[in-house]
């Protein structure tokens, strides 16, 4: 049961009937056979009842669920790891209100939640990658055509942002793809993220948008001019942000099918879940659920989310 295969939703809550099934099993994949204190990882560990362990150095008590997602929630954990199960394999996503219907919680509860589990989808950009990427940006909102002449936003066509929020997408060719809400379009808030994100001399090709020009200096550096109607280099077939397109495509239909609507505030979340299920798409839906449950943080609290910046 510890690391069986979930291939469907039934399968998941026959192997967790109940509560303490949850906690053996997170007590397994987080300790194995041996405790650790989240106060002090070097301290002797005393267990105690109800499934409850205290740290000899500092005294303190703790659970599996200290220092979690989980910590504090009065949630159960088969509810959790069904909402786990959810966002990690639905690939367009779920909205909080049909989560609700699904676990029997208020829709509150069930937005809290989510964005507890994409506080985890979150990408540390400690290491630059290398090798061929596609660069392109897109603009998170609805189409102002589409909205009522009262609501109508003026000289937002093109590449106007009032409505919308940009967003930088850099997609490594073969490997996974990096999202970020970004304040504008221009040179100064792109290229510093490339930079960062990707070595020198790697191969980049991006369309004709001017934010990208002087990227030659640094890396190899293709265009596509999509201007002219050019979708892919008819001198070198390989030169192409075709893969990076369908990838928003992805976006745009779970924007517009299942979310609806997100806010600019919490964006950066929502790019960080469809780049989890973009970058672990070759996984099984029962691999997805193990990784994430590797890669579980500290948890966000209601102040911290409702207090998110913006930019960062």
């Amino acid at each position: 049961m510890l690391f069986k295969e979930f291939k469907t939703i039934f399968d998941l809550i026959d192997s967790f009937p109940d509560e303490q099934s949850c906690i053996d099993f997170l007590e397994h994949h987080k300790w194995g056979n041996n405790p650790i204190s989240p106060f002090d990882p070097s301290s002797k560990v005393w267990k105690c009842k109800n499934s409850r362990y205290k740290c000899r150095n500092t005294g303190k008590y703790f659970n599996i669920k200290s220092n979690t997602i989980f910590e504090g929630s009065r949630v159960p954990l088969r509810k959790w790891f069904i909402t786990i199960w959810f966002i990690t394999t639905k690939n367009k996503g779920m909205s909080s209100v049909q989560l609700s219907k699904q676990i029997s919680v208020d829709q509150k509860t069930a937005w809290f939640m989510m964005h507890r589990i994409r506080e985890c989808f979150h990408i540390e950009d400690d290491e630059q990658l290398e090798g061929v990427f596609e660069a392109d940006e897109t603009f998170a909102g609805g189409k102002n055509k589409n909205r009522h002449n009262d609501k109508k936003v003026p000289m937002s066509t093109g590449r106007a942002f009032k409505d919308k929020t940009p967003v930088l997408g850099i997609l490594q060719r073969g490997g996974v793809v990096r999202c970020f809400v970004i304040p504008d379009t221009k040179r100064e808030s792109i290229q510093p993220i490339i930079k960062r994100i990707i070595k020198p001399w790697s191969t980049i090709i991006s369309d004709e948008w001017s934010a990208y020009k002087g990227l030659d200096a640094f890396y190899d550096h293709h265009i596509v001019d999509h201007g002219r109607k050019q979708y892919v280099n008819p001198d070198n077939p390989e030169i192409h942000t075709n893969t990076i397109e369908g990838f928003w495509g992805i976006f745009k239909r779970g924007y517009n099918g299942i979310y609806n609507w997100m806010s600019r505030k919490h964006l950066q979340r929502y790019m960080d879940e469809f780049a989890f299920r973009y970058n672990h798409r070759k996984k099984s839906q029962s691999e997805r659920f193990y990784v994430f449950l590797q890669n579980i943080r500290p948890r966000l609290k209601y102040k911290q989310l409702i207090n998110t910046q913006i930019w960062t």
